[in-house]
């Protein structure tokens, strides 16, 4: 079989006058591979990722944070500086993560149940899980 092409075989490659030479790096990419699954690994990854689930406050702890709310709305005429800590659903899985937020409370919205800070952020009461008043934060 290889009689076929016995002329062949010693011949050189052909070069053409009007195109360049190809640099090995782009006869390379050529072969390179390719993704036949778009997504997949976007997929795998979100899969991967952990959220954590809310937690469940014992009656002592919804005791504690009440008492908390109740010291931090008591002095928002002095908009106190307060650390809260509250959970996050996730948007795109079950569970979440929770969350850590120091700043200025400015006032407590009863209707919607919300510590509302003099940055705009709102927290709801029931994604608290602590609250306390603090020491300003250094700027």
């Amino acid at each position: 079989m290889s009689d076929n092409y016995d002329d062949m075989l010693d011949l050189t490659r052909p070069q053409y006058a009007d195109l360049p030479r190809m640099s090995m790096s782009d006869r390379a990419a050529q072969f390179s591979p390719f993704a036949a699954l778009v997504g997949y690994d976007d997929a795998v990854d979100e899969t991967a990722r952990l959220t954590d689930s809310r937690l469940e406050l014992t009656e002592d702890e919804a005791n504690e944070l009440n008492a908390s709310l109740n010291r931090i709305i008591a002095a928002l005429d002095e908009q106190p500086c307060v650390r809260v800590t509250y959970f996050v659903p996730d948007a795109k899985k079950s569970g979440g993560r929770y969350i850590e937020k120091v700043g200025t409370a400015r006032t407590f919205n009863e209707y919607t149940n919300e510590l509302i800070f003099t940055d705009g952020d709102a927290i709801a009461v029931e994604d608290m899980c602590a609250a306390e008043i603090t020491e300003q934060p250094e700027s």
